[in-house]
């Protein structure tokens, strides 16, 4: 779908209440925003159930047999996707990847038009990927009541399986959220991930939250958000218990706001050196796709601290958790 000519979200963030039925279950999971702890907690202890499900001979359980997931990706992904299908595959559901390039959409079908094609086709949910902000929820209020909606990234706006895998990665390692220190360093104004991170990282009570990047990536008011903004590395990273670097993302940037690469990499990049400066048992994360040696030197993104590759693995076991949760609620409901 292309952008809107003068440059605005072609849809309205407008989720509150949206996500949940009248009894408080998630029927959408749209964004980590106006989520209560409880319920992120329930989503924590529901991939620790399905974790060892992917170190079985046999890595399915039934729980969405008969149940029709459609991977809708308006943007290329290529972790993202693939776990969401194998937490799909992994429930016993049978998954559709809609090739969005080759789908009528780009032959001048609107984009409700291909939903009420899926609908009629008697799938059970969307997990929609998105250029532009808001467009899942759109797309939530559109479908039939028996659908549901996960946010796989919507522009700017929320990444929250994304979050929610991190989530559960920083539980498992330091087992508490309770008086940590998280530094999210790198292009946090651009990063969907970031926004959904930060939510949850306030919502399940961590002790500080530090972003750290240039001036030009840092968001204005973003201290409203209950942060501690650096402009400087070495200070951002100084004893923080967990330390999240962002990939620059230069698809969404209107205009050079970095000086180069190389540049960036001395002032922000993660090295050996600077990763000293964090808590000694300090964890190092990445959402992906990194750029080696522009957000992390090799030798940290591949070292005894990073939980990169736990992320992707954990990753099939949180959204397993979500969407066998948002299925679940929208059977007891009487939608299937």
């Amino acid at each position: 779908m292309p952008p809107h000519p003068t440059g605005r979200p072609l849809f309205q963030v407008t989720v509150v209440n949206q996500q949940l039925d009248e009894k408080g279950r998630l029927k959408h999971f749209l964004t980590i925003e106006n989520l209560s702890r409880s319920l992120l907690i329930k989503v924590l202890d529901g991939a620790e159930r399905f974790a060892p499900v992917g170190e079985r001979a046999v890595k399915n359980v039934p729980l969405l047999r008969g149940k029709t997931v459609v991977n809708l990706f308006f943007e290329p992904s290529t972790r993202t996707r693939t776990t969401f299908e194998l937490a799909a595959k992994r429930l016993s559901a049978d998954i559709i990847n809609l090739n969005i390039e080759a789908s009528a959409t780009t032959k001048g079908e609107s984009l409700l038009d291909t939903l009420r094609t899926l609908e009629a086709m008697q799938c059970d949910m969307f997990v929609v990927r998105h250029q532009n902000s808001g467009a899942a929820a759109f797309i939530a209020d559109q479908v039939a009541p028996h659908i549901s909606v996960i946010n796989a990234g919507d522009g700017r706006h929320a990444h929250p399986t994304q979050a929610m895998l991190d989530m559960f990665t920083i539980r498992r390692v330091k087992q508490r959220f309770e008086g940590l220190v998280v530094a999210i360093v790198g292009d946090i104004a651009h990063s969907r991930v970031a926004r959904s991170e930060i939510q949850a990282l306030n919502t399940l009570g961590v002790s500080e939250i530090r972003v750290v990047g240039p001036k030009t990536l840092i968001p204005t008011q973003i201290e409203a958000l209950n942060t501690r903004v650096f402009h400087q590395m070495d200070a951002g990273i100084a004893g923080a218990d967990v330390v999240i670097m962002l990939r620059l993302q230069h698809e969404r940037m209107q205009s050079a706001l970095l000086p180069s690469a190389q540049e960036y990499f001395q002032a922000y990049g993660l090295t050996e050196r600077r990763l000293k400066l964090a808590a000694q048992d300090a964890i190092v994360m990445h959402p992906g796709p990194i750029n080696r040696g522009v957000e992390i030197d090799s030798a940290v993104a591949d070292g005894p601290q990073s939980a990169i590759l736990h992320q992707v693995t954990h990753g099939i076991a949180v959204r397993m958790a979500i969407m066998s949760m948002v299925i679940g609620a929208q059977a007891m409901a009487g939608g299937g």
